[in-house]
């Protein structure tokens, strides 16, 4: 259980919500493991829900308290809401600054100033714990390179341009991701990104993690109350989760990149698990995706520290928390929205 900006998370499994009072009182096995007070909440976000209490969903509903349910795995189940109010003030106004490009282009600098940050710190890292597996001075060039390119962006006020921004960086970015690779590079190598279809084993891990990290965003921004079809930066398509795609952009890197390496470079996935199709696609195999399933729940349970909260949560709950972000600046409660910046 944990409270962050007057929203419950409660990622224990088997847990049944229940109402005592003016409580919330947490039930595993009909014993008492957790009471909050509900006064000062604005929603409760509920992981691998047992169930909850008619009560307490009625009393939530009475005070405008939403209650949302996902799977263990973070997938989006239900919203329970009372009386439409301050959700349909907050979904008017993000189609408003959607169909606004200057406003659009004001939210999505953002995203891609916290994207190409953490980029640059995932460099630099690498020249600070492998200064004799990389070529240092060429990570060096990129990373100033990169800071460079997050000046322009904090300035630039067009959609088309800033994509034309975000684009130079990831060329340079991408330029080093086979550096990076450091264990069987006989089987794992990174030349570009294919995506339709991946056409080998380094591309076909990315596009299923950035696959699993846009559903996590898409279900934070539907438990907020967001439209995760209606974006800034990504514009409107029919069956595209834009917005999702918008706000995992400053999460690419850092979570969903360094994890991929991380499997390779830790060997949890070799040559063995991928196979390739007539057309040149490669796949994983069942086994494979198994295993990268279950290191990616894994890697939701790590804690960090959350750089504009200052608060240690897993990294499971980032999504949620940037979503929360997202909806109080929408909200006026924020004079600019912070994206996660790792260092």
């Amino acid at each position: 259980m944990k409270k962050l900006l007057n929203t419950l998370f409660i990622t224990q499994p088997d847990l049944y919500l229940s109402l005592d009072g003016e409580n919330i009182v947490l039930l595993k096995n009909q014993e008492k493991v957790g009471r909050l007070p509900l006064h000062n909440l604005e929603s409760i976000v509920s992981f691998g829900y047992t169930g909850a209490s008619p009560a307490l969903m009625g009393f939530c509903a009475e005070r405008n308290i939403s209650l949302v349910f996902l799977t263990m795995n973070g997938r989006f189940l239900a919203r329970v809401i009372g009386k439409s109010k301050g959700n349909v003030v907050l979904r008017k106004k993000q189609y408003r600054v959607s169909d606004d490009v200057e406003m659009s282009a004001q939210i999505a600098r953002n995203f891609i100033i916290g994207k190409i940050y953490n980029k640059k710190w995932m460099i630099e890292r690498m020249t600070r714990d492998y200064p004799l597996r990389v070529d240092v001075s060429q990570f060096k060039e990129v990373s100033q390179l990169l800071s460079s390119i997050i000046k322009d962006v904090r300035i630039c006020e067009d959609l088309g341009r800033l994509r034309g921004l975000e684009g130079h960086a990831d060329i340079h970015y991408n330029s080093l991701f086979d550096q990076m690779i450091l264990q069987q590079k006989d089987s794992f190598s990174f030349h570009s990104r294919s995506r339709r279809p991946p056409l080998d084993n380094v591309n076909a891990m990315l596009s299923f993690a950035y696959t699993l990290l846009a559903n996590d965003m898409a279900a934070a921004l539907e438990g907020v109350g967001l439209d995760a079809y209606v974006g800034f930066m990504h514009r409107d398509r029919p069956g595209r989760v834009s917005l999702a795609l918008d706000v995992m952009e400053e999460l690419r890197g850092v979570y969903a990149d360094r994890f991929v390496l991380s499997l390779i470079n830790k060997k949890v996935l070799n040559k063995d698990d991928f196979l390739k199709k007539e057309n040149g696609a490669v796949i994983m195999t069942d086994e494979a995706r198994k295993s990268f399933l279950t290191a990616w729940q894994n890697k939701k349970q790590e804690k960090i520290t959350h750089p504009f909260l200052g608060e240690k949560i897993p990294w499971g709950l980032v999504p949620h928390v940037q979503a929360l972000l997202l909806a109080r600046f929408l909200r006026n409660d924020l004079d600019e929205y912070p994206p996660f910046l790792w260092k």
